[in-house]
């Protein structure tokens, strides 16, 4: 069973524009807009990019697990939809791809609370 909702699910389908809030070892928050896929085998989101490996948000997520995703955008005049993932995150230096090529490194993360708003149909 999945952590998230059919309505959730069906709104991470149409997107792909996040953004991280990860906590560096000084205990500073950084926040990042990045891409993002939802991993179904493993009910996860799996962020990654061009040199993952070297980012603030990569080492952030190495001294500290805890970690929040936002995926959100406004609908026309003012209806806000959005999901945002706190969760648990993995900083893999080394994937691999569904293919069997690597990826490089990942950010996986584990939802342990999800909270939605606004995907109702028909919302106000």
């Amino acid at each position: 069973m999945s952590g998230f909702s059919p309505p959730e699910l069906a709104y991470l389908s149409e997107r792909r524009l996040g953004r991280l809030a990860t906590v560096g070892a000084d205990g500073i928050p950084h926040v990042v807009p990045l891409g993002w896929t939802y991993n179904p085998a493993l009910d996860t989101i799996d962020v990654t990019g061009r040199d993952l490996g070297r980012t603030r948000k990569f080492r952030n997520a190495v001294a500290n697990h805890n970690v929040a995703l936002v995926i959100d955008d406004v609908l026309p005049p003012w209806r806000p939809r959005a999901v945002m993932v706190r969760g648990q995150a993995q900083a893999l230096s080394e994937m691999a791809g569904p293919d069997g090529e690597p990826p490089g490194a990942i950010i996986r993360i584990r939802p342990v609370q999800v909270i939605s708003w606004g995907l109702e149909p028909g919302h106000p």
